[in-house]
């Protein structure tokens, strides 16, 4: 098989987070790629380009489109979070011959199944007009709910390392309901690869059910797997090498 991966960060994040993942799969024989998001990738205590606030989903799914369209090949595409709805976007193109989803967030139509998932959105519509502007995450909605599985030092590392999101992204993840675009909409039947779906156990952004659903929607395609002791940024967390490597293993099964 053609061993390229395309390692993709989520919302507030840049490439810097998958750092610990692009060596382990170098070290494997992969060429990896790590591409920013739109208008991500830069100095996090900058200001941010004002055009992020009004970039959507569907702009990253393109952005990365065109990025994969000119690697000349299919590669396996990994996304965290907000980057796994783009990936499966990317996928129904048919640009992958793979695709990873780790703590993928909810497709479009699904609703918020527990307190916890519903206590982000809540704090969003607590800070006025949040769709119109970039935004920054608090750390203290950040540590408990993403962040959890890092002792106390690492998660101020971390959080300071993250910089702006989309306002626009953030109401079209959480209330896309009202979103006449349906950004977040994804055409499973057209994704014609394999699927991956790695949840976090101890996830409180993205409940494990709701990763696990999303498996079984695409029914022998899907894969899910239960990372135990893990929570959001689980390629962050102590025993991250464990779950690469059962993502690397489960790739080695299934492209070729």
């Amino acid at each position: 098989m053609t061993k390229e991966i395309v390692l993709i960060h989520g919302a507030f994040a840049g490439p810097w987070c998958m750092e610990d993942y692009a060596g382990f799969f170098r070290d494997r024989g992969w060429t990896v790629h790590t591409p920013a998001l739109r208008y991500h990738g830069g100095d996090p205590g900058d200001e941010p380009d004002p055009r992020l606030a009004d970039t959507s989903v569907m702009d990253y799914a393109d952005d990365i489109a065109e990025f994969v369209r000119g690697l000349g090949g299919k590669p396996v595409i990994l996304g965290h979070a907000i980057a796994g709805v783009a990936a499966q976007k990317v996928a129904t193109r048919g640009l992958a011959s793979a695709i990873v989803l780790i703590n993928p967030n909810a497709p479009w139509g699904t609703l918020p199944a527990t307190d916890d998932e519903r206590a982000v959105p809540q704090a969003l519509m607590e800070g006025g007009a949040f769709w119109k502007q970039p935004m920054r995450v608090e750390f203290d909605l950040m540590a408990p709910f993403a962040l959890n599985k890092l002792s106390e030092a690492e998660q101020h590392n971390v959080f300071n390392r993250l910089g702006a999101e989309s306002g626009r992204v953030m109401f079209e993840m959480f209330f896309w309901m009202f979103d006449d675009h349906a950004a977040m909409k994804v055409d499973i039947d057209k994704v014609d690869c394999p699927v991956l779906v790695v949840s976090g156990a101890e996830d409180r952004a993205v409940n494990p059910d709701t990763c696990r659903d999303l498996a079984e929607r695409y029914g022998d395609r899907g894969t899910f797997i239960l990372a135990e002791g893990h929570a959001h940024f689980l390629f962050l967390e102590p025993g991250w090498e464990k779950v690469a490597g059962q993502i690397a293993d489960w790739l080695e099964a299934n492209v070729g």
